[in-house]
């Protein structure tokens, strides 16, 4: 037996190294200044092992599934965002930089084998039902998510709208798990808000960067310059969970002087390196028109304040540190989630792409925020809310350290348990904040600094 497994792999490695090489991996080698080998020992392992599958596993299994595993576990082995995207999960990617996609409206990663909350979406069902950021998905109606992929648990969690699913969630803090039963709907993010606070100060809230969010900010920005002149401006990427880098840039770019630098990237390839600039080739795609050319010249003076908390992550993070850096505008908040790493998507045959980490990303003034994220100019916390209680990148598994602050690497103790914000009969509060209200108390402080008065700290 041991005989024939051993020519199975041999047959299987001699394939498997025809399919690398077809691939051009010594050509992707060579992108990093030297020819690579190809690392025979463990090609053979791995050749062995799926021969000793095919050949002995209590069931059958295809070909394609045992590859596709294999290749989905290679890349979620790397660190928490790269991953192996499926037809259906290449599709849902599209889909969603674009605003519409059927589901719970969670941002999610993964951790210690269950589904983790980065941030609810607002205006979702996830959202209206109190689903908090670091809460833990242990299981999918009756299915445990132990064990599932990432993507096996999203494509649980997505299905035909008014269709009903039970989360069951552990939350720190509550003494045993919450079973929550959300109805799916398409998912229509309103990627960009605002209104006017009071005469002369205006609040512009990005939820989300998507391919059509720098259009949609000017169009809200003219809105509120119709009312008349701004004497300041709140910029609000509170739970923003990222998105479209260009989208990052653009919105930056409305604020700050023609060709500032926004961004840089560092990583192995040469594609990599590079500076993001206030200008169209680095915000726009294709032969889009400027959109930011209809823009009020006021816009680039107005005194700002831009609001973040740990649920601010990825483009958000750009766009806070470029107006830290630029000292265009007041951080204002808690720090965020610290996920300084850019992902390419990098189509494949039959539909299929993988994600893949390829380099780090700067602030303008060379700051890394991988693992550490921003620090607001001012803090100001949420009453009620301890900020420790925010999963943020370094608390997942096979994170990227940040290469310039060794202080954002070590090992941080748990958070504590928050107290939760009490309701009038003294029963724990679910009720997500209702950001831009007027009950929300970091828009008051903000507000408050905007205006000159003094800012009140409380928790």
């Amino acid at each position: 037996m041991k005989s024939k497994l051993q020519k199975l792999g041999l047959v299987l490695l001699g394939a498997l190294a025809g399919v690398l090489l077809s691939l051009n991996f010594s050509a992707i080698a060579q992108k990093d200044g030297a020819r690579s080998p190809l690392p025979v020992e463990e090609l053979r392992s791995f050749a062995e092992v799926f021969g000793a599958i095919k050949s002995n596993y209590v069931e059958q299994v295809e070909d394609r599934k045992l590859i596709s595993e294999a290749i989905s576990g290679m890349l979620t082995g790397l660190d928490p965002h790269s991953a192996y995207l499926d037809h259906d999960a290449y599709r849902e990617l599209q889909v969603g930089t674009q605003g519409e996609f059927g589901g719970l409206g969670i941002e999610v990663g993964m951790e210690d084998g269950f589904v983790k909350v980065v941030s609810p979406i607002e205006d979702t069902p996830a959202f209206r039902a109190g689903i908090k950021s670091g809460d833990l998905i242990i299981k999918l109606d009756e299915t445990p998510v132990k064990g599932l992929t990432l993507n096996d648990a999203v494509k649980r969690m997505r299905g035909k709208p008014k269709t009903p699913i039970k989360l069951t969630v552990l939350r720190k803090g509550e003494t045993k798990p919450l079973e929550l039963t959300l109805v799916r709907e398409i998912i229509k993010v309103q990627s960009v808000k605002s209104k006017l606070i009071e005469p002369g100060y205006g609040y512009l809230r990005v939820v989300q960067f998507q391919e059509r969010s720098g259009e949609n900010m000017v169009r809200h920005l003219n809105t509120l310059y119709k009312e008349g002149q701004l004497k300041g401006l709140v910029l609000d990427l509170r739970n923003d969970p990222g998105g479209l880098l260009n989208g990052a840039v653009g919105i930056s770019a409305a604020f700050l002087a023609p060709k500032s630098v926004v961004v840089t990237t560092d990583g192995r390839t040469e594609d990599a390196k590079r500076k993001y600039h206030a200008s169209t080739e680095d915000y726009l795609r294709g032969g889009s028109d400027d959109y930011l050319k209809d823009l009020p010249a006021a816009i680039k003076t107005v005194p700002m304040v831009v609001l973040v908390n740990g649920g601010s992550a990825s483009a958000s993070e750009i766009v806070a540190g470029a107006l830290q850096d630029h000292k265009r505008a007041l951080i204002m908040g808690t720090q965020t989630f610290g996920k300084g790493s850019v992902q390419t998507i990098m189509p494949l045959g039959n539909n299929t792409a993988i994600k893949l980490t390829t380099a780090r990303y700067y602030t303008p003034s060379g700051r890394s925020i991988q693992a550490k994220g921003i620090t607001p100019d001012i803090v100001v916390e949420e009453p009620g809310i301890d900020a420790r209680a925010f999963l943020r990148e370094a608390d997942l598994n096979k994170h990227l350290t940040n290469d310039k602050d060794a202080a954002a690497n070590s090992d941080k103790p748990a958070a504590a348990p928050s107290d939760k914000p009490k309701s009038e009969n003294g029963e724990a509060a679910t009720r997500p904040i209702e950001f831009g209200s007027d009950k929300d108390f970091q828009l008051t402080q903000a507000v408050n600094m905007l205006k000159g008065l003094q800012i009140i700290q409380r928790n």
